[in-house]
C-alpha cells in the first residue's frame, strides 16, 4: 500500500504510466486489427463471445507474462546461434509470429481476391471452408498475442521499473481493445475495402516483426504513420463512393 501511494504521489510514476498505456494501446493497434478479422469470420450469434473470451484470456496471458518479468527479460539474451548470427528466444517468438501473420494475411487476401468470401450457404452464412470455429479463433488470438505481449513486456521494462505500473497499464489497454473490438469489427464487416487495406497491415506487421527477429529494428512511427496515411486515404474513397451512390439515387428518382 505504501509503495503505492509513493507512486500515486510521484510525478515522474505518472509520466511512464502514460506513455505506457499510450505504447500499449498504440502496439495493441495491430492486435486489433487481427481479432476483427479473424472473428468476422465466425457466425455473427458467435463473433461476439469469441472476441470477449480471446482478449479476456488475452488479459490473464499478459498478466501471467507480467509475473515473470525477470524471466521475460532474459529472453533477449542470444539462445542459439544460426549462420553466423545469434538468435534470442524472443528473436524466434517475433520470427514465429511474422510467418505466423504472413501466413494468415496471404491467405485471406487470397480468399478475398478469388472471391471466396462472397460465397454463401443456403442459410446465407459463409461457406464452411472460409469459416473458422470459435475455439479455433480463440487459439489464434491467443497465439498472436503472446508474440505481441512478449515484445510489448521486453520494451516496458525498459520504460520503467515498477510492475505496477506496467499491470495498470496492460489492463487499461486490454480495457480498451475490448471496448473498441466490437465496433471495429462491425465497421470493417461493413465496408468490404477496408479488410483488403486491413490485411496489408497485417503483412507489413508480419514482415516487421521477422526483420526485428533477425535484428534490422524498424520504426513504429514510420508503420503507424503510414497505416494513418492509408486509412485517411480510404476514408476519402469512401466518402466519395457514398456521394456518386447518392447522386445516383437522386437520378433514379427523377
Amino acid at each position: 500500500m505504501d509503495n503505492l501511494l509513493t507512486l500515486a504521489t510521484d510525478p515522474a510514476a505518472w509520466a511512464a504510466l502514460v506513455t505506457l498505456v499510450t505504447m500499449e494501446v498504440v502496439l495493441g493497434i495491430d492486435n486489433l486489427v487481427f481479432i476483427s478479422i479473424v472473428s468476422n469470420k465466425l457466425p455473427a450469434a458467435q463473433r461476439y463471445t469469441a472476441q470477449r473470451i480471446g482478449i479476456g484470456l488475452a488479459l490473464v496471458l499478459r498478466l501471467g507474462l507480467l509475473g515473470t518479468v525477470a524471466w521475460i527479460t532474459r529472453l533477449t539474451e542470444p539462445a542459439v546461434s544460426l549462420l553466423g548470427h545469434a538468435f534470442s528466444w524472443r528473436d524466434l517468438v517475433l520470427i514465429s509470429g511474422g510467418l505466423f501473420l504472413v501466413w494468415k494475411a496471404t491467405t485471406e487476401i487470397h480468399h478475398n481476391v478469388t472471391g471466396d468470401e462472397d460465397e454463401h450457404a443456403d442459410n446465407g452464412a459463409p461457406a464452411v471452408h472460409a469459416m473458422l470455429t470459435p475455439q479455433a479463433a480463440i487459439v489464434q488470438i491467443l497465439l498472436l498475442d503472446l508474440v505481441f505481449s512478449i515484445d510489448s513486456i521486453v520494451t516496458a521494462v525498459g520504460m520503467t521499473s515498477h510492475v505496477t505500473i506496467m499491470y495498470i497499464a496492460v489492463i487499461v489497454a486490454v480495457v480498451a481493445m475490448l471496448v473498441a473490438a466490437a465496433p471495429l469489427s462491425r465497421f470493417i464487416e461493413h465496408n468490404p475495402t477496408i479488410v483488403m487495406l486491413a490485411l496489408s497491415f497485417l503483412l507489413v506487421i508480419g514482415m516487421t516483426l521477422i526483420a526485428e527477429g533477425f535484428g534490422s529494428h524498424v520504426p513504429k512511427g514510420y508503420i503507424y504513420a503510414a497505416m494513418a496515411f492509408s486509412g485517411f486515404v480510404e476514408g476519402m474513397n469512401m466518402l466519395a463512393r457514398r456521394a456518386r451512390m447518392r447522386r445516383r439515387l437522386r437520378q433514379a428518382a427523377q
